[in-house]
């Protein structure tokens, strides 16, 4: 699954977790360890420009949030980010330069790359958003599958093992998601893709195509 990969969905210089992305072949296989990384990370962050509001959150000084906010830890904010009136940060998360997390928002254990959008609405668990991804309002990743059995990430026949119970969507660069999509779990979306709005989502969707349902994925022109 050669679109799957890191190197292949993500511009790593759009990320203050650049250094962790490279660790890996596919990015799902940072959600085990990324609570540690950002506690590390953090830890090595300038004070001149972040602040350390709680025990492991950090807030750069430059962003806007919220004071109705949860900020739960750890939790890295870089820099121009704005936190909206009611977002829900339950930690594990990292908020890139410049990305929008809005009113009533929930994130828990991912990354979001520089310059995201989840402004409305969302639910975003167990999940990496690239470098100005798009959740229109409402859209939200399914984290776990209603048996409770293990995610498989899926391409045609091509099949991976994750090993992981929770696992929610891997957005590429500049994907675009469409008002109450549901991503469902150990769904893949390459870079500059667009998600019709009302779409169920599933599996591996290629990118610079237009997603409208699982007959439907037609390559941009």
């Amino acid at each position: 699954m050669k679109q799957c990969r890191i190197e292949n969905m993500y511009d790593l210089s759009e990320t203050i977790a650049a250094d962790y992305m490279k660790t890996a072949e596919y990015p799902w296989e940072l959600l085990e360890g990324l609570s540690e990384y950002i506690k590390k990370k953090g830890a090595s962050l300038d004070p001149e420009k972040f602040d350390h509001p709680a025990e492991d959150v950090w807030v750069a000084k430059s962003a806007k949030v919220a004071p109705s906010a949860y900020l739960g830890a750890p939790l890295i904010i870089d820099e121009e980010a704005e936190v909206r009136h009611c977002a829900f940060i339950r930690g594990s998360a990292i908020v890139g330069k410049g990305a929008v997390v809005g009113n009533s928002t929930e994130l828990k254990n991912v990354i979001l790359f520089n310059k995201v959008q989840v402004p409305h609405y969302n639910y975003v668990g167990d999940s990496i958003l690239g470098y100005k991804a798009h959740m229109g309002a409402g859209s939200i990743t399914s984290n776990v599958k209603s048996d409770k059995t293990l995610v498989v990430v899926k391409d045609g026949k091509e099949k991976i093992e994750t090993g992981r119970k929770k696992f929610g969507a891997m957005l590429g660069d500049q994907v675009e998601v469409g008002c109450n999509s549901v991503l469902n779990p150990g769904s893949v979306i390459g870079p500059r893709t667009n998600i019709y709005p009302l779409s169920m989502v599933r599996g591996v969707i290629p990118s610079d195509s237009i997603y409208k349902n699982k007959n439907e994925i037609t390559e941009k022109k």
